[in-house]
């Protein structure tokens, strides 16, 4: 029964890979495998096939637990839900607060600043704007605000991907050094494995490494030479109205205020988040975006229309997919020392054995990252290690989970929400970009290596 499981997994994860052979939304087996591995875990579980094992690192058996072994059961299966729900309703939040900020074309007041129509600069204008925005905001938002703002400079699809998935080796790289830049610096952050100060003074630089060298050899690539070609249609309709800057700078501020609520309160970001949409709806409820502002045209600017804009496909697909890990996570996979192991910390732990050099270990799990989910990676290796604060391994963990999943379009947040923006097919990125986010990623190792290990001797 075991291998059922880990084979709806594979199968669900080959269909989403192969989502364009096979013209079947990415959504679809992603939601189909989650719900089928609850399932078999679920009546497996009753049967006392195989044993649960909570986030605390409980195992229920049913046959001699009963009643409490269900409780036991279902109290996970919450727990996962709840810890998934965190990051939809984030990404709800943040999603719309950017649909507002465009409905009031803020957007077009970052457009005004960039003037450049050389492909190449626009690259770097571009690259480096992500890889700071993302450190503020954090990398899913600021690749959402990024792509939005690509679609209004460039028209050419073709060249417009190019764009975006860079956007996508920048922001994991800028999201990576700031505690707020991830959610496994966050995840990291929040259980109390870093601190603001360390992570930013041992992870910026080669983060900038990781950043800066996928850039500097795409500035020589055929798809950035030349100049971009404007579109002659480009209407008075794009031009400013008398609440984009407002509604731009309101929504970033209030975004940036989420991390500054979660230190204040200790609440989970997204009841930052919560109050940030609050704020921005109410205040776009009652400004005026033109001269001659009627009732009729309220519609145009309201929230409800930014609601009905934002990709509900791309949640459903989280859903699915952080509820397949939580189902692996929570299968009983095998026994170790006595204790047993669901089946991520059991991968985890058989890498130990086999390889008793954490730094390679960790470099692996960066790897790794780019193919699963580097959240529950992130979590198994919080389970598996037990070191100091601001430890070299948290830092090295922080670097290799939020810069690793650069390589393949579906291994970060930032390249699932690129994806679906842009429609970015997975085999593209893979001939395209992976060897590019691979040399950053190995440079930025090498980087972080060298003065953690060599000139600074830490531990």
């Amino acid at each position: 029964m075991t291998s059922i499981i880990i084979l709806i997994f594979v199968i669900g994860y080959l269909s989403i890979t192969l989502e364009h052979p096979l013209k079947l939304d990415k959504t679809v087996p992603a939601l189909i495998m989650a719900s089928l591995i609850w399932a078999v875990l679920a009546i497996g579980f009753t049967n006392g096939w195989f044993n649960i094992i909570n986030s605390e690192g409980q195992a229920f058996n049913f046959l001699s637990g009963g009643e409490a072994a269900m409780e036991g059961f279902e109290g996970t299966l919450l727990h996962h839900l709840g810890k998934t729900s965190e990051i939809l309703i984030f990404l709800i939040g943040a999603m719309t607060i950017v649909e507002i900020i465009d409905l009031h074309r803020g957007f077009e007041v970052l457009k005004s600043a960039v003037h450049t129509k050389s492909k190449r600069k626009l690259l770097w204008i571009i690259g480096i704007i992500a890889f700071f925005l993302s450190a503020i905001i954090d990398n899913l938002t600021a690749t959402i605000v990024l792509i939005t703002l690509l679609r209004k400079l460039i028209h050419k699809k073709e060249d417009r991907i190019w764009y975006a998935s860079l956007v996508v080796i920048a922001a994991n790289a800028g999201g990576a050094w700031s505690p707020i830049g991830d959610v496994t610096t966050t995840m990291l952050w929040i259980a109390k494995k870093i601190t603001a100060g360390g992570l930013i003074e041992f992870v910026v630089l080669p983060s900038i490494v990781c950043f800066a060298i996928p850039f500097l050899i795409a500035s020589y690539m055929p798809a950035f030479r030349g100049t971009i070609e404007v579109d002659a249609r480009e209407d008075k309709d794009e031009e400013k109205l008398l609440s984009s800057k407002t509604m731009l700078f309101l929504g970033l501020g209030m975004i940036v205020s989420v991390p500054v609520f979660k230190t204040l309160t200790h609440l989970p970001p997204y009841m930052g988040m919560m109050l940030a949409l609050g704020v921005v709806w109410l205040v776009s409820e009652y400004i005026h975006p033109e001269e001659d502002f009627s009732k009729e045209r309220r519609h145009l600017y309201s929230a409800h229309k930014a609601l009905s804009r934002i990709e509900i496909s791309s949640i459903l697909f989280f859903l699915g997919i952080l509820m397949a890990v939580a189902g692996l996570e929570a299968l009983v996979y095998g026994v170790m020392n006595g204790e047993e192991l669901g089946t991520l910390r059991y991968v985890a732990e058989v890498l130990q054995r086999a390889i008793p050099n954490q730094d390679i270990v960790i470099l692996l799990l960066g790897v790794l990252s780019a193919v699963i989910d580097n959240v529950p990676l992130v979590a198994a290796s919080m389970g598996m290690y037990d070191m100091p604060i601001d430890s070299v391994l948290w830092h090295f963990i922080a670097y290799s989970a939020g810069t690793g999943g650069s390589m393949l379009i579906i291994g970060s947040a930032a390249g699932v929400a690129a994806m679906g923006m842009e429609r970015i097919d997975f085999i593209w990125y893979l001939k395209k970009i992976t060897w590019l986010a691979f040399l950053g990623f190995i440079a930025g190792a090498g980087v972080f290596l060298l003065f953690e290990r060599v000139l600074f001797h830490h531990t």
